[in-house]
C-alpha cells in the first residue's frame, strides 16, 4: 500500500468516527466552557467566542473581572455592535493591593453579572477572569456557582482565568487549559497594543 492509499484509508476511518460523534449528539441546550491555565490566550479565546456569536446575529454580554483600565481594543469593536460590558474597572490586583476594594468592586460587577445570567435572550456571557474572584474569595462561591447552574438553558457561557477551582472544572462541558511554554514578557518584549490588548 503506497502513502496516499494510507492516507485515504486513514481519512475514511477517521470521517467514520466523526460522523458516529455527530450522529450521537442529540442535546440541545448552552454550554458552559472554562478556560483556564498558565498560559497566554484566555481571554483572546473568550472574546473569539463573543465575536462569533455577535457574527451569527445572536446577543452577547461582556463581564470582566480583574482587568479594565487598559485600552482594551475587544471592548472598543463590540460595544459598537450592541455587546453590553460590565467592567470591574479596578486593574490587576497587584497594582491595587486593596482587598477591600477589589472585593467591592468585584460585588459590584457581579449584580451586573448575575442579571446578565438570567436573561434568556442573551445567547452567550463571557465572564473574564472570574476565576481569581473564586479562588481569591472575592465572591460567595455558591452563590457564583448557584447562578452559573440555574442560567437559562439555551445561554451559553465562558469563563476565563488562571486556576479555575474544582467546583467549576467539574460544572463546565468543556474545558481547555492554555499551557505557557514561552512568553514575550519574560525576553523584556513589552505588552503591544492591537496583540496583547
Amino acid at each position: 500500500m503506497n502513502e496516499v492509499e494510507k492516507h485515504l484509508r486513514k481519512a475514511k476511518n477517521r470521517k467514520v468516527k466523526v460522523d458516529k460523534g455527530i450522529a450521537k449528539a442529540k442535546i440541545e441546550k448552552g454550554i458552559m466552557l472554562v478556560i483556564t491555565g498558565n498560559g497566554k490566550g484566555k481571554s483572546t479565546a473568550g472574546f473569539g467566542n463573543v465575536t462569533r456569536c455577535v457574527g451569527h446575529g445572536y446577543k452577547a454580554a461582556v463581564v470582566q473581572f480583574i482587568k479594565g483600565k487598559w485600552d482594551s481594543g475587544e471592548r472598543n469593536l463590540l460595544e459598537k455592535s450592541g455587546v453590553p460590558f460590565a467592567v470591574m474597572g479596578t486593574g490587576f490586583t497587584w497594582e491595587t493591593q486593596n482587598m477591600e476594594t477589589d472585593m467591592a468592586a468585584a460585588t459590584k460587577v457581579w449584580q451586573q453579572a448575575k442579571e446578565f445570567l438570567k436573561d434568556p435572550d442573551i445567547h452567550l456571557v463571557l465572564l473574564d477572569e472570574l476565576t481569581y474572584m473564586l479562588s481569591y474569595n472575592y465572591l460567595p462561591k455558591e452563590e457564583v456557582l448557584s447562578a452559573l447552574q440555574n442560567r437559562p438553558k439555551e445561554q451559553s457561557v465562558v469563563v476565563t482565568g488562571r486556576r479555575a477551582i474544582d467546583e467549576l472544572l467539574d460544572m463546565a462541558d468543556t474545558v481547555s487549559t492554555i499551557e505557557d511554554t514561552k512568553h514575550a514578557f519574560r525576553a523584556g518584549i513589552k505588552a503591544r497594543q492591537g496583540v496583547d490588548w
